[in-house]
């Protein structure tokens, strides 16, 4: 989380995480508010209403924030932990940008990381934790 300046441009960048999913995030302060993930615009990467309110949460949450153009990079993971990625990402540069956003945020739970990953497979087990039928004979 820094504010960075660019050959031209100054910005804030982030780093959000959820399971395997990274997104880092680069907010520049612009007109109006335009998302650019992996090179394609946010209605063409996140297809559903659902995905794109995910990532357009961070703002709501924070209210009348500053307008920003939204360069991501996100990798790993499904789509939906991508989207969650990137929305915790937002909420890190929006804190880093201004620390009254952090209480609003925090309430909204968008700046708690979502740790949980898949389980490994243990040896003589057929997955994780489940066990070939037993038998008494």
């Amino acid at each position: 989380m820094a504010t960075t300046k660019s050959s031209t441009k100054e910005y804030i960048r982030a780093v959000g995480r959820r399971k395997t999913s990274s997104a880092v995030v680069k907010l520049v302060k612009a007109s109006k508010n335009s998302y650019t993930i992996n090179g394609k615009d946010l209605n063409e990467y996140f297809k559903t209403l659902e995905l794109r309110k995910i990532v357009t949460g961070a703002f709501e949450a924070a209210g009348g924030t500053d307008k920003f153009e939204v360069i991501i990079t996100t990798k790993g993971g499904g789509i939906h932990s991508q989207a969650e990625a990137v929305r915790h990402g937002i909420s890190r540069a929006l804190v880093s940008s201004d620390k009254e956003l952090r209480i609003p945020l925090k309430k909204a739970k968008m700046l708690k990381r979502d740790p949980r990953q898949k389980e490994r497979r243990k040896f003589g087990l057929k997955k994780a934790r489940k066990a070939p039928q037993w038998s008494k004979r």
